[in-house]
């Protein structure tokens, strides 16, 4: 017999009535009912009740155990007594009769339980996470992160793809956020960056011939944390592919998502055919480029209408002259709620900054569509019928505004669409809804310095005529605040999962770019010579994508918080509290790598 286990505590079957068998695992509960003890052990596979009474001579080990203790025991499996079995577990018409029981490894007293689902501080979670991973829920989380991961590569390897690893310690390059440096102690005063994605290499590896590449990427970011964003370290499924088009793109990844999706989503639909939602047509309907698609509420501007002369609502007037403008948010049926429901929306605008939402609620008189409100009796009958008409509204629905530039206006309108949705119970919570969101504008106007600068990513290719795009100069601003890149986003219920892009491999075209950006071809040599002088050695059209695995296992294990799908997160302030990172190093280390520290003083 094994020294540990003959069966796992998740293996037991009727079949085994009558077979002497040794189990180990935890003590998840102990249950004394005078003179018998009922001893629910667990490991990684499952939970196998165990019993002794006082004529095993086990009795007395047993009585010393307590929660969490890890124990070898040995018995015979019998089955349950009529009445007593559990169909929630896959053991649960037999259980174990001990005869001899041994700890292994005792427990002191637990700084939090493992059974049962108690709340306890975040601090505490973290701290002692080994305890908190064997609570059942995190567990299965984290085993759940892992049989996604293999779906994933195994979808991505029947698509052709190759998985490949590239470098951790690499050049630091500005992508967005702050590197992380590693000092070299073999090249004083110098340091390597963990890389922030690896941008360049999946390129280089493009331009090095190699046709389809993936990787579960880790990925380095010195940012502050957020619900959906680990801070520190995440993960995503970085995916470059050569001589492709966008449609290319959405082709091969647009499978492996909906797959795996529909392999984990449960009961849960998955949107089949992802729609394409243009940048412009997002921000209009949906105040965001990350429209939750459960939500059939659409915006309309109605801009038109309220600048109207036979519209006397003098605050709107105001906003529209000043370059403004106007959007409507249906509300469906919200015509039967209480005063309430309109005054806790109104908090809720002024909560966002502005001054609240007006509103109409529509009703029909005499056969005829009317509105009453704050506001209705500003706007003529005519242009309500065409305010209804836009919104898709009708008698017993309601239309809320919001009014301001047009990037405040969506944004409000965009967050009191969800609001709406949600409170009316309009939202589909029971899907998983794809889209991508397309066209995203290749530059903007830069207020605060007054120039033109890269709206999004910087290294997309332009979707414009490669001649006109070299010719435009002084003069052409309009053009230029005109031009889409390809670019795009994967988004699912809300959450962007990934950005992508056709890359920009034509050395020319990338230093027009730039110049157009206020960045002159030194500046571009001096960050970016080593992917310049590839992409002059003969490179490819490529494109890719990178999802983010952190974001799809949360979102398949309905989890609010990023941390309850990572095995060993760090908290909000980038620390390990279990491990103690980051920590201070010793002066002979600091000494080893030539570095002096410079803090800054604390404050009294």
């Amino acid at each position: 017999m094994h020294c540990y286990r003959t069966h796992t505590c998740g293996a037991l079957r009727p079949s085994d009535v009558g077979a002497s068998v040794r189990l180990s695992g935890w003590c998840h509960r102990i249950r004394d009912h005078g003179g018998v003890l009922f001893i629910d052990l667990r490991d990684h596979y499952g939970l196998t009740q165990c019993v002794v009474d006082s004529d095993s001579p086990a009795f007395k080990a047993a009585n010393t155990v307590r929660s969490e203790w890890v124990v070898r025991l040995d018995g015979r499996v019998r089955t349950r007594p009529a009445g007593t079995e559990n169909a929630e577990l896959p053991t649960g018409a037999v259980e174990v009769y001990i005869d001899e029981l041994e700890v292994l490894g005792a427990a002191a007293e637990l700084p939090l339980p493992v059974f049962g689902d108690l709340e306890y501080p975040e601090e505490t979670r973290l701290r002692y996470r080994f305890l908190d991973l064997r609570r059942e829920k995190l567990h299965a989380n984290i085993m759940k992160r892992g049989a996604i991961v293999d779906s994933l590569r195994r979808r991505m390897r029947e698509g052709g793809f190759f998985e490949f690893q590239t470098p951790i310690l690499t050049a630091s390059s500005p992508e967005g956020a702050r590197d992380y440096l590693v000092p070299s102690r073999v090249h004083p005063g110098k340091f390597y960056a963990l890389p922030q994605a690896p941008q360049q290499f999946k390129q280089l590896t493009m331009i090095a011939g190699f046709d389809r590449y993936f990787q579960i990427a880790p990925c380095f970011r010195d940012e502050d944390a957020r619900a959906d964003r680990s801070p520190g370290e995440f993960y995503q499924l970085d995916i470059e592919m050569s001589f492709v088009t966008q449609e290319d793109v959405f082709q091969a990844v647009e499978p492996v998502l909906h797959g795996v999706f529909k392999e984990f989503a449960g009961d849960k639909r998955v949107t089949d055919v992802f729609p394409r939602i243009t940048y412009a047509d997002a921000m209009l309907k949906y105040g965001v480029d990350k429209p939750d698609l459960r939500n059939p509420l659409l915006i309309a501007d109605v801009t038109a209408e309220f600048a109207e002369d036979a519209v006397e609502f003098k605050a709107f007037k105001g906003v529209i002259k000043s370059g403004g403008v106007v959007r409507a948010i249906p509300a469906t049926g919200a015509a039967t709620q209480p005063r309430s429901f309109f005054d806790k929306l109104n908090d809720f605008a002024r909560a966002e900054g502005a001054p609240g939402l007006g509103y109409v609620v529509f009703e029909e008189v005499d056969g005829a569509l009317t509105g009453k409100g704050p506001i209705a009796k500003f706007i003529p009958a005519p242009i309500l019928a065409r305010i209804a008409e836009k919104t898709g509204t009708k008698a017993g629905d309601a239309v809320f505004f919001s009014a301001g530039t047009e990037a405040k206006a969506a944004a409000l309108a965009g967050k009191a669409r969800i609001r709406i949705g949600d409170d009316l119970g309009l939202s589909d919570k029971d899907q998983f809804a794809f889209c991508w969101i397309t066209d995203f504008p290749m530059f903007e106007w830069n207020e605060d310095e007054k120039h033109i600068d890269f709206s999004h990513n910087p290294f997309s290719m332009p979707n414009f005529d490669h001649d006109a795009f070299l010719a435009l100069g002084e003069g052409d601003d309009a053009k230029i605040l005109d031009i889409k890149a390809f670019q795009y986003d994967i988004v699912c219920n809300g959450i962007e999962l990934s950005s992508g892009a056709i890359r920009n491999h034509k050395p020319e075209i990338m230093e027009k770019a730039f110049a157009i950006a206020g960045y002159g071809r030194d500046v571009l040599e001096a960050k970016f010579g080593g992917m310049l002088n590839a992409l002059r050695l003969g490179a490819p059209p490529h494109g890719g994508i990178a999802p983010g695995v952190d974001r799809i296992v949360m979102l398949l294990c309905e989890e609010p918080n990023i941390r309850e799908v990572v095995l060993f997160p760090m908290n909000q302030r980038a620390e390990d509290l279990m491990m103690g990172a980051p920590s201070e190093a010793t002066p002979k280390q600091l000494r080893e790598l030539h570095i002096r520290l410079n803090l800054p003083e604390k404050k009294a």
